[in-house]
């Protein structure tokens, strides 16, 4: 049995400004390294043995954070940009309220939260998780399958796409899938691979 941890980064500069970030690489606020390091309090009971990252920095600040606050500032970590968060195309910088009565409630959330979602020049989440899902599989999977627990700090649609796989949900519900800014969440992961158990560790906040 081996348990792997996601956690969202925190509230970076953009998450504060309301912007769509997408890929535009930028930092954590003083709140969103709070988050990180609130987040600690609810993985002291698990040893870590192994960390995945993206290439983007508030991702990579986040887990920073918490490997300093844990004391496991030597933590071996990858850093991969299969797990960026999604390119929002031609909304990327833009304000997500503004289009939010550009577009209606309906047309955002669709645009926001559904699976193949056309998205201008940008990704759809399943884009997304055709390119997390690999890295799962090949990288993350086998950490796990040795009884390695394994920390993923990235964003809020490269971890929906992969909670998508690991709760087999179906792609009609997956706009039901979130998971906010610093929000821990727990699986634990049999030999064989398969999920035996979730724990909503740390509720996160919005973004």
């Amino acid at each position: 049995m081996a348990y792997l941890v996601l956690v969202r980064h925190g509230q970076s500069e953009w998450n504060a400004l309301g912007l769509w970030t997408g890929q535009r690489d930028v930092e954590l606020t003083d709140q969103g390294r709070e988050e990180a390091r609130r987040a600690v309090e609810h993985l002291k009971d698990i040893p870590l043995h192994k960390a995945h990252t993206s290439k983007l920095t508030r991702a990579k600040q986040t887990l920073e954070e918490i490997k300093q606050a844990l004391g496991h500032a030597d933590l071996e970590t990858v850093e991969h940009e299969a797990l960026n968060e999604r390119d929002y195309g031609d909304y990327t910088a833009k304000n997500k309220w503004e289009i939010a009565e550009q577009l209606g409630e309906e047309e955002f959330t669709k645009l926001r939260r559904n699976w193949d979602h056309p998205v201008p020049g940008g990704e759809t989440l399943k884009d997304v998780h055709t390119r997390v899902l690999p890295y799962y599989e090949q990288e993350i999977l086998k950490d796990l399958k040795e009884g390695k627990n394994v920390i993923v700090a990235a964003h809020g649609n490269s971890l929906r796409a992969l909670m998508k796989h690991l709760e087999s949900h179906p792609e009609d519900k997956v706009h039901e899938l979130e998971i906010g800014t610093g929000e821990v969440l727990v699986y634990e992961i049999s030999e064989d691979g398969t999920v035996v158990g979730k724990e909503i560790r740390a509720k996160g906040g919005k973004a």
